[in-house]
């Protein structure tokens, strides 16, 4: 069967996990990550996870990955220089871009426009165009292409993007220019709109396009460069790459489409969770995914993530789906404060990173941090991954100190309002994809993962309300495990702009058909066999006049038996439910998109050995945490040792590898029969307060 390696980067730690696909054993671990170089972390992680598991590189089948390098590239402005090519009298496009601005009245007053990330002076115009049905309205002319993309050539750009007025109907001309580019620059990497985005919209099709030009040479220079590392170490796998919307790329394709990453890195700890979930049986669920710098939260309903058509980087907004994760600033790092104007405990943004980390981790860090409030409150024991990992108790009681007095109050007390703090803001987190939406949290799970997840998971789902609070197997690493259980995809979409009295069914399915064999074609092209591909359909609908769409999920059957009337049925459904209204006007189809899956592998989790409900074999030694006002009585258990079906009452401490569960009063814990750690309540007659 052979082995998959899903291989996540952060911005503390790289971690890796090996799945054995015929045993369903694997083998996990923790290395620190190479900022200047990440492949330099991904080989040391890669050749011992191969000792390890008493295989070579060679072995692995397929190296599956989970990058923010895209992103870190747009929120640090260090995009590559692009040029613009557009049709005469649209050199504005990025300049004018849409009319909203964000904030209150005051914000047009100070609000500055971010930096477009194609310049004005690096765009330029060509004669030529389409007309709104794809016609040639005017010829293009050679001469006066060649002569702009001279001009772009000298100014130095990096990466080029040629985006035509109406060029998703018709592409021939920005073809031409590509051909004409690919003589005049061949170094620069070339994005056409009508491969990019075929979609309507003009300043959303460019802007998508230029974000990918402009991520393209750093992506793929990054890409080759791990490649080749990786070959060079024996490895000859395929490699393939996590896109935002939860499915995989080559990374081949990666590099001409790099747009597609820049979620890749919350994308495979929500994957992750929805292997978790199908083992243990819950369907419904939040994710908490606690790193150090952030917290990425998102929806699972009925086993299926929730995708939207955009994905938002900092001010950066484009059209590609993603899974819809939200992020705060609020991790282990998150740095407590307490500004002089109004004297209020504040938490983060600003984190301490992996250098100098919090002042705990003995790296030289000063300001304490929520990791330091964990370690003073007890919540996280002085050693960790496996006692490799020393922490300095009274380094960080010194630092939470600080606080403590200028807040006038106890040291213990300190701790636990920065605890709350950020307990309130991922929170508000979890609300916003949630309540906002129109769910209520009460009928999910709330799941937990990256290193601080599980120790927040407990005092979350006390404010949600979303019982039982999981702890999943491995949680440290559930990004790697969700880059290791991916499935293939790949999505194509075309504009269709009519209205649906004047749409036929044959017209539709005929687009439909089409649409799927291009799709089907390139996943085949993959090496995906043919019975394995998968095939699901979204159409977007609006009521004529506005100005945005609801995507609705279809298939070619149900479209087939019921006819356009169910569709438009369907959407004044799903407008009541988001809007509780509805309107008179016509329903007007707009978009269209085919996506084509590769089949999900069929990993199993692997079962524990069955207890008699005791975790006392598991148990490491007597503890005091501070809980409730008061230092308490609690017990320290080694998660390796557990068994399924034992009981732990709280306050307790599950500790492992590569994560810390803290089960608080009041509550009990639960093994399931795979190994993940389940938190509820206890009935209320036995709550002391």
């Amino acid at each position: 069967m052979g082995y998959r390696l899903g291989v996540d980067v952060g911005g503390t730690f790289t971690d890796l996990l090996l799945f054995d696909q015929g045993s369903g054993a694997f083998w996990r671990h923790k290395t620190p990550s190479t900022p200047h170089d990440s492949s330099e972390g991904i080989l040391t992680g890669v050749n011992r996870i191969c000792a390890d598991a008493g295989i070579t590189p060679a072995e692995v089948e397929i190296f599956l990955h989970g990058t923010t390098v895209a992103t870190n590239a747009v929120l640090e402005g260090k995009g590559a220089r692009v040029g613009l090519v557009t049709t005469q009298g649209y050199r504005q496009i990025m300049q004018i871009a849409r009319s909203f601005v964000p904030g209150g009245l005051a914000g047009w007053i100070v609000w500055p426009k971010p930096e477009p990330l194609a310049k004005l002076e690096d765009t330029v115009e060509i004669k030529g165009r389409m007309d709104a049905q794809g016609r040639e309205v005017r010829a293009i002319d050679d001469a006066d292409i060649r002569a702009a993309l001279e001009m772009l050539k000298a100014q130095g750009i990096e990466a080029l993007t040629v985006s035509l007025i109406n060029a998703y109907l018709n592409g021939a001309h920005e073809k031409r220019v590509g051909a004409l580019a690919a003589e005049i620059m061949p170094d620069v990497p070339i994005s056409l709109s009508h491969e990019v985005l075929p979609e309507m919209q003009e300043y959303e099709r460019t802007l998508t396009t230029v974000a990918n030009a402009a991520v393209r040479p750093i992506v793929g220079r990054y890409v080759r460069n791990l490649r080749g590392r990786l070959r060079e170490a024996g490895m000859a796998g395929r490699l393939a790459l996590l896109r935002s919307d939860g499915g995989l790329m080559t990374s081949e394709k990666s590099e001409e489409h790099p747009v597609s990453l820049l979620m890749s890195g919350p994308a495979g700890g929500v994957t992750g969770a929805i292997w978790v979930g199908k083992n243990a049986g819950i369907r419904n669920i939040l994710t908490l995914d606690v790193g150090g710098t952030s917290t990425d939260v998102a929806l699972i309903e009925n086993l299926e993530a929730r995708r939207v058509r955009t994905t938002e980087v900092g001010h950066l907004s484009v059209r590609a789906s993603a899974l819809d994760v939200k992020t705060v600033g609020a991790g282990g790092g998150s740095i407590a404060y307490v500004p002089e104007l109004t004297g209020a405990l504040r938490v983060g943004p600003q984190s301490a990173g992996a250098v100098p980390g919090p002042v705990a981790y003995g790296k030289g860090g000063t300001q304490p941090t929520v990791t330091d409030a964990n370690v003073v409150l007890g919540y996280l024991p002085e050693s960790l991954l496996g006692g490799t990992f020393k922490l300095d108790r009274e380094g960080a009681k010194a630092a939470v100190q600080t606080i403590a007095d200028r807040l006038g109050i106890d040291l213990y007390a300190a701790a636990r309002g920065i605890i709350d703090i950020v307990n309130e803001n991922m929170f508000g987190a979890l609300r916003m994809i949630s309540v906002q939406q129109g769910y209520d949290p009460r009928d999910f799970a709330l799941m937990g993962f990256g290193g601080a997840g599980p120790l927040h998971l407990n005092a979350v789902a006390r404010l949600m309300g979303s019982w039982p609070a999981i702890s999943p197997v491995s949680p440290g690493v559930l990004c790697a495990l969700g880059d290791a259980t991916t499935r293939m995809r790949t999505e194509s979409a075309r504009s269709f702009s009519q209205l649906a009295s004047r749409t036929s069914l044959d017209e539709l399915r005929a687009i439909l058909d089409d649409m799927a064999a291009q799709t089907r074609a390139e996943l085949e092209a993959e090496g995906i066999a043919a019975e394995d591909v998968v095939l699901s359909f979204e159409i977007d609908v609006r009521y004529s006049g506005q100005a945005f769409e609801v995507p609705m999920e279809v298939t070619l059957d149900d479209l087939t038996a019921h006819g356009i009337g169910w569709l438009t049925g369907r959407f004044d459904d799903e407008h009541r439910r988001l809007f509780t209204f509805n309107m008179d006007s016509e329903h007007e189809i707009v978009n269209l998109r085919a996506v084509a899956m590769g089949k999900p592998p069929e990993l199993p989790a692997a079962p524990l050995p069955e207890g008699d409900g005791d975790p006392l074999a598991a148990k490491l030694r007597d503890h005091e945490l501070w809980m409730d006002g008061a230092m308490r009585p609690a017990v320290i258990y080694d998660r390796a040792r557990l068994r399924a079906g034992d009981r732990i009452p709280g306050p307790a401490i599950v500790v492992e590898m590569d994560s810390t569960t803290l089960i608080e009063g009041g509550c009990t814990a639960l093994v399931d029969r795979v190994g993940n750690i389940l938190i509820t309540p206890q009935a209320p007659s036995a709550e002391s307060h």
